[in-house]
């Protein structure tokens, strides 16, 4: 008989586990499978298990090409397992393409003559998924707001930054969810950003890849009225719960998708956005929603020296900009209070009224 050993924290049981046993359990006729212990686990990776000992010990024995399941309990980072390995003395140690300890492994190994395989990477049955993804998925939120932004756009992205400028944005209501997305696609709303939290990541390394700015996820991961500092990362400078802007906005469709990654190397006026950023910025700390007007109208005087077509003018409005990199996807405009926003509502019916979302 040729036994085989294979070892891991297979903390949760997922698919691409599956598929390993099963080519392991292939190249002989016994498969033992260790699993780190929840001390093990503690120790060397700070977290608890997913479940208690005893329960995944009988989950794993419940697999039909498992054979054997033992509980690695040795301290020996890497080896957790090296007492039942000297006494099973199996024919094979199967490891994955990406093991971190294949010295420690092949030492082993050569104690009982047992032979150290590297099992090649063959395609998944599924979308590969870790551990660490599902405990990201689990705890991901069901809904999540978009934003919009006020001034100091492309302050965000790295390479545009001004010390002492800054962002301001809001979380926005309604929500969205992965099955019930209430807004245009591509609009300029942050819906990257909300997207990457609903499935369980908080999205600003992604957003920056991208070579775009962090304010998306910064701000619908932290929710409410924000003014964040100009700079590589987020760093919040202050919060409101956006009371002050309650039937104030709303968004007006242009008609056309909006495209942050297109447009990011454009020639634009920073100082000028710098500028924008620091009056909203007094606004929002002062509670004047003139004041945050007069930041919204400089920045979108910016937005029209790059060549964007003039938005349309509602009657009562205190002030307009695209939102985001603008181009396209929705306008936002600012109501001096909710009697006047309703009055534009009803005259334009592309025109849909948001309201601040703090959590």
């Amino acid at each position: 008989m040729k036994s085989i050993f294979v070892s891991g924290c297979y903390d949760i049981i997922h698919a691409g586990h599956l598929q390993f046993f099963e080519e392991a359990r292939a190249l002989g006729d016994h498969l033992t499978v260790c699993f780190a212990s929840e001390d093990v686990l503690w120790a060397h990776k700070q977290r608890r298990s997913s479940l208690p000992d005893d329960h995944k010990a009988a989950l794993l024995r419940g697999l039909r090409m498992v054979d054997e399941v033992v509980i690695g309990t040795g301290m020996d980072h890497g080896i957790d397992f090296k007492d039942h390995f000297l006494r099973i003395q199996p024919d094979v140690l199967v490891v994955t393409e990406d093991d971190q300890y294949g010295q420690l492994k092949r030492d082993l190994c050569a104690q009982v003559g047992a032979e150290y395989l590297v099992l090649d990477k063959t395609p998944p049955k599924f979308e590969p998924v870790s551990s660490s993804g599902i405990v990201r998925w689990v705890k991901a939120p069901t809904e999540a707001p978009l934003r919009v932004d006020f001034a100091g756009g492309w302050l965000d992205v790295p390479r545009y930054a001004i010390d002492g400028a800054y962002v301001c944005n809001c979380a926005i209501s309604p929500l969205v969810s992965l099955r019930d997305w209430h807004y245009e696609k591509q609009a300029g709303l942050g819906g990257s950003g909300a997207w990457a939290l609903l499935n369980g990541h908080d999205g600003v390394d992604a957003e920056l890849d991208l070579g775009v700015g962090w304010q998306d996820p910064a701000v619908i991961n932290e929710t409410g009225l924000c003014v964040w500092h100009s700079g590589e990362r987020p760093r919040l400078d202050f919060k409101r719960n956006g009371d002050m802007l309650v039937g104030k906005m709303a968004i007006l469709w242009t008609g056309a998708e909006h495209d942050t990654p297109g447009v990011v190397d454009d020639d634009r006026n920073y100082a000028q956005i710098a500028m924008s950023s620091m009056v909203a910025r007094e606004g929002i700390l002062e509670e004047d929603l003139n004041k945050l007007a007069e930041g919204v109208n400089l920045y979108h005087e910016t937005q029209l020296a790059e060549g964007m077509q003039a938005l349309p003018e509602i009657s009562g409005a205190l002030a307009k900009k695209y939102c985001g990199g603008g181009w396209g996807g929705y306008a936002l405009y600012l109501f001096p209070d909710l009697v006047t926003r309703d009055v534009a509502l009803r005259i334009h019916s592309d025109l849909r009224g948001i309201e601040p979302y703090c959590k």
